[in-house]
């Protein structure tokens, strides 16, 4: 039987779409009080409605650009108005360019790593607070096996999300104390909206389309963790596996991304 999750308090950023949105629906199917944070204000009102009626709890809808500071600590206000205590927080927004890095316009980067990186780290800040007061809570930070795995055209997107991970890392250490979890997520492809802006040609999405995740059964995965000591959920395997290899083997890394990976 599916665990419930009632009386529990999530929020997930980037719910508008994507994973984001699949972990908003898993969760509500639990029982969970969920809060949607993105810019979408239509699509979040949407995807409440359906959440509340799915799970007969509050579904609280919070429009935020996660780029910008104060926006964030407006979003932490409304979050610590509509509820007294938050167990998970799902940092799921992002997005990235699939461009070669000298081609790729600086305001995209800086505009990327507003998003990826800084944001995730301010409004972790934020809620890490009351989870530390609280005594208990679970972080999770989605990255990308683009952030273990190098491919071509893809130099500022993996940086963001490898930022990710290395501070997913000693923020688990730094929490540790407090009985708040930190879990970094690292799929390989999904199907998003996502690559609607990342492939502008469609050429990687259908070449890796055997590889592709379902977002809903991603969302499954990263649920089904909540509460563990997981300190890392990669995926698919065959990526995990190759992760590891190029940890291992760099060198012939390097040369199999090029030859098979990097068809972008």
């Amino acid at each position: 039987m599916d665990k419930s999750f009632r009386d529990k308090v999530v929020v997930v950023t980037g719910a508008s779409s994507g994973i984001g949105k699949s972990i908003v629906m898993e969760m509500a199917q639990r029982q969970a009080t969920v809060i949607l944070i993105a810019r979408n204000v239509a699509k979040l009102e949407e995807i409440a409605a359906e959440a509340q009626a799915l799970s007969g709890e509050d579904a609280y809808v919070i429009p935020a650009d996660l780029s910008h500071a104060e926006e964030i600590e407006a979003a932490f206000a409304q979050i610590a108005d509509k509820v007294d205590h938050v167990d998970y927080l799902i940092n799921a927004a992002g997005f990235g360019d699939f461009e070669y890095f000298l081609q790729t316009d600086p305001k995209v980067i800086t505009d990327m790593f507003q998003t990826n990186v800084l944001g995730l780290m301010y409004l972790t800040r934020l809620v890490a607070r009351m989870m530390i007061d609280q005594e208990s809570g679970h972080i999770v930070n989605m990255a990308s096996m683009a952030g273990k795995v190098p491919t071509v055209k893809s130099a500022a997107y993996s940086a963001s999300k490898a930022a990710v991970i290395g501070f997913s890392n000693v923020l688990r250490l730094e929490l540790k104390p407090f009985n708040v979890k930190v879990m970094t997520v690292n799929p390989g492809p999904v199907y998003t909206n996502f690559f609607n802006v990342a492939d502008k040609t469609g050429d990687y999405v259908k070449n890796v389309a055997w590889l592709m995740l379902d977002p809903e059964e991603v969302a499954t995965k990263i649920v089904e963790h909540l509460d563990t000591n997981k300190r890392e959920l990669n995926l698919p395997l065959l990526l995990a596996m190759a992760a590891k290899l190029y940890g291992v083997f760099p060198t012939i890394g390097d040369y199999l991304s090029i030859k098979f990976a990097s068809e972008k």
